[in-house]
């Protein structure tokens, strides 16, 4: 028994080895900045670690955008607009984008 509950802690130690991060997943093209302020999948269907990196991140983003709002006295979509801004000028080389139209880019 005591083997059993080893074998899932390492399983779990190792899944949290191999979570693949945002800055990965920029670096394979998986998910990039999409035009709401927010990341989003580059092609679909994305893997279920993608949905819940991307899930993970928005709702911080989200969160951070809020407060910032409530802070500066404008929207949340204000304040996504302009992190999205910012996050594109950021985007490294070979990492996506999306346009205004929606179209992903690759910079």
């Amino acid at each position: 028994m005591k083997k059993i509950f080893a074998a899932i802690g390492l399983m779990l130690i190792l899944q949290n080895a191999w979570a693949i991060d945002i800055h990965s997943a920029k670096a394979q093209g998986l998910v990039g900045e999409a035009n709401t302020g927010y990341i989003a999948a580059v092609q679909a269907p994305a893997s279920a670690e993608v949905r819940a990196l991307i899930a993970e991140v928005n709702s911080k983003r989200k969160a951070s955008f809020t407060s910032t709002a409530q802070k500066t006295s404008t929207t949340v979509t204000q304040v996504a607009n302009r992190f999205y801004e910012i996050a594109v000028q950021k985007t490294a080389a070979g990492e996506y984008y999306q346009d205004a139209g929606g179209r992903w880019r690759k910079k």
